[in-house]
């Protein structure tokens, strides 16, 4: 601590900050750090090693390189009794289409509108579109696909059987005296019947709710016109009806149990507010931005290199 031209006290935590003293009120503003063009490079590069990475558990598990854990039944389980002749309501193009492309769109139009907007103010940092869409985009697929690697983890590692396994495995020589049922022939389609051993968790819930609810938070940092007060309410509302209707369709369509649903719901919400929150920087507040602190000095304008 040492005094200013004024005798008030002059304290700054860091000796790398510029602090300016403007009519009586201090104000700190960090100095930027210049990042060299083979710099960026190379933290791109390992964005994108990441995200590969991570990606790795539901690549695994889309190519059919692991098979699920093969689970028995009882006899008298009637919640794999379901018959499995309805189609899906929600596909897994349309999932994907709903998910990325409209969640993909809105940031890339909004960060597109933001940085448009900052051009034109004649105060305020010129921002790039291509930097300012990749910062926002990568986040949301890095939790897109640690989202499903996790699904897909805990299909393979569970091996749940879906509410409609009985009719797509169909099997055969059953002892149902024995109890429960380890020893069995499935004589449907095998790949039918793999798939039909992934019920534990909803990938269909989970991605939804992630994809919709992280677009809701894009929307509540985003969408900061305030002439109409409901309508960003509205279509936060709108984004978490399609997510539950989603994950409510694999019920009705006999592909997970309720608990299947709900637990895919809950790993999606807690992944779209970890990203949301701590990877992404939509609720960060910038670093670049001055911070007022109390008076100083009586001095008008009294400039310390601290």
């Amino acid at each position: 601590m040492h005094l200013t031209s004024g005798g008030a006290p002059d304290w700054c935590p860091d000796p790398r900050v510029l602090k300016v003293t403007v009519g009586g009120h201090c104000v700190r503003r960090e100095p930027k750090t210049e990042v060299s063009r083979g710099s960026k490079k190379s933290l791109i590069l390992l964005d994108l090693l990441c995200l590969l990475v991570v990606s790795t558990p539901f690549l695994i598990c889309e190519l059919g390189l692991v098979a699920p854990v093969r689970r028995g039944f009882f006899c008298e389980d009637n919640s794999i009794r379901f018959p499995a002749t309805r189609e899906e309501t929600v596909s897994d193009t349309m999932l994907i289409s709903v998910g990325i492309l409209i969640t993909g769109v809105a940031i890339v139009l909004g960060e597109c509108h933001r940085v448009n907007k900052q051009r034109r103010s004649e105060s305020g940092p010129r921002e790039g579109y291509l930097s300012s869409i990749y910062r926002q985009i990568l986040p949301f697929l890095f939790g897109s696909a640690l989202g499903q690697s996790l699904t897909n983890a805990a299909k393979l590692s569970a091996g749940r059987l879906r509410p409609h396994f009985l009719s797509v495995c169909q099997p055969v020589g059953l002892n149902c005296t024995a109890g429960y049922i380890e020893d069995y022939t499935c004589t449907g389609n095998p790949s039918a019947v793999t798939e039909a051993r992934k019920s534990f968790y909803s990938g269909h819930a989970s991605f939804a709710m992630y994809s919709m609810l992280y677009l809701s938070f894009y929307l509540q940092v985003r969408m900061t016109w305030s002439g109409a007060r409901l309508l960003r309410p509205l279509v936060q509302f709108v984004l978490i009806l399609v997510a539950l209707y989603t994950g409510f369709t694999r019920i009705s369509d006999h592909r997970h149990h309720p608990s299947d649903v709900a637990i895919g719901f809950l790993q999606g919400a807690l992944v779209a507010f970890w990203v949301a929150f701590y990877i992404s920087d939509l609720f960060r507040r910038s670093k670049s931005q001055p911070v007022s602190v109390p008076q100083c000095s009586d001095s008008p304008e009294t400039f310390t290199n601290c």
